[in-house]
C-alpha cells in the first residue's frame, strides 16, 4: 500500500495513541485490500456462501480485531508487506471459519442465518470515518485483564522491547510476548471480536 517507511512506522504509531486520523486512514487503506480477497475468495471457492456473508461485515471484524492488536503492540509490524500478508491471512481464516459453522449447521439441520457481528465494534458501517476511539477499547480490554497483564501490556504499549520488558518483570522475551498474544487473543475472544480458531497468524 506504501513504500514509505517512515510514513507507515508514522500510520502505525498513530494507530497506537489512538488517534482518530490515523485510524481512519488505516481503515481506508486496507478495507479494500480485505474485501477484495474475500470477495475473490467467495466466488471462486465458496460461491453457497455469497447470499449469506457481505464481505463488508467480514471485513470490519477483522480490522476491528486486527487494530486491537495493533494497539495493543500485539503484533510486530516492521513493514507494509507484512502487515497486508497478516491481513490476508485473518482474513481467510475468518472466512474458513464461517464456512465450517455453515456446513455443520446445514448438517445438524439449524437454520443458517447471516454473519452477526458481535462485541464491541470499531468500524461501524461501511464508511471508515465512523471509528470509536482505540481508547475505550483499551478500557474494555484493562477491565478483562490481570494487574500483571495489564502492567506487561502498558508496558508493551509504550513502545518498550521485549528484552527490556522481560528484564524489568523476569521471565524471557519470548515468554512475555507469547504470555501477552495469549492475553490479547483471550479478551479478543471474550469482547466478541474473534472467532476461536482464527487467530494463529503470527
Amino acid at each position: 500500500m506504501t513504500d514509505d517507511p517512515e510514513g507507515f512506522e508514522a500510520l502505525i504509531q498513530g494507530v497506537r495513541r489512538g488517534d482518530p486520523g490515523a485510524i481512519t486512514e488505516f481503515v481506508r487503506r486496507y478495507e479494500p485490500l480485505i474485501r477484495m480477497k474475500l470477495r475473490t475468495w467467495i466466488r471462486l471457492r465458496h460461491p453457497e456462501m455469497r447470499r449469506l456473508y457481505d464481505s463488508v461485515d467480514i471485513c470490519q471484524s477483522i480490522l476491528s480485531s486486527f487494530l486491537l492488536r495493533v494497539a495493543t503492540g500485539a503484533y510486530e509490524l516492521d513493514s507494509p508487506g507484512r502487515l497486508e500478508g497478516l491481513l490476508v491471512v485473518m482474513a481467510r481464516n475468518r472466512l474458513n471459519d464461517h464456512v465450517k459453522r455453515h456446513k455443520t449447521r446445514r448438517r445438524d439441520g439449524h437454520l443458517v442465518e447471516g454473519l452477526d457481528p458481535a462485541g464491541l465494534e470499531l468500524v461501524g458501517g461501511s464508511s471508515p470515518s465512523r471509528v470509536v476511539a482505540v481508547a475505550e477499547l483499551l478500557q474494555a480490554v484493562k477491565e478483562r485483564l490481570s494487574d500483571e497483564e495489564w502492567r506487561l501490556g502498558e508496558l508493551r504499549m509504550g513502545g518498550r522491547e521485549w528484552a527490556a520488558i522481560a528484564v524489568e518483570m523476569g521471565g524471557t522475551p519470548h515468554g512475555r510476548r507469547k504470555q501477552w498474544a495469549r492475553a490479547v487473543d483471550r479478551v479478543a475472544r471474550e469482547l466478541g471480536l474473534d472467532d476461536d480458531e482464527v487467530l494463529q497468524v503470527m
